[in-house]
């Protein structure tokens, strides 16, 4: 497993620190990515958490999967690599 977490059906208000603060109860936060609409710039309700030790993916996992934040059902999993077409010019 790796170290990198999906978080989906996130509140379109749901920052990067909010996120933050809700992993970092499991261990060190390497990063947050708020994902956003190119065009829009808004949320598009699903970010990517990175936590530094693989243990803490499995935990965070299990116990925040189903449950509420900001008025929302969590969605968490792993995050799968999934390869990008290439773009076209």
């Amino acid at each position: 497993m790796g170290t990198k977490i999906y978080v989906g059906n996130l509140n379109y208000r749901t920052t990067s620190e909010g996120l933050q603060a809700l992993f970092s109860r499991f261990g060190e936060v390497v990063s947050v990515s708020v994902v956003t609409d190119r065009e829009t710039g808004q949320p598009r309700g699903f970010a990517f958490v990175e936590l530094a030790q693989s243990e803490s993916v499995a935990k965070a996992i299990q116990e925040l999967d189903g449950k509420e934040f900001e008025g929302r059902r969590l969605r968490v999993s792993a995050a799968v690599d999934k390869p990008r077409p290439p773009r076209e010019a």
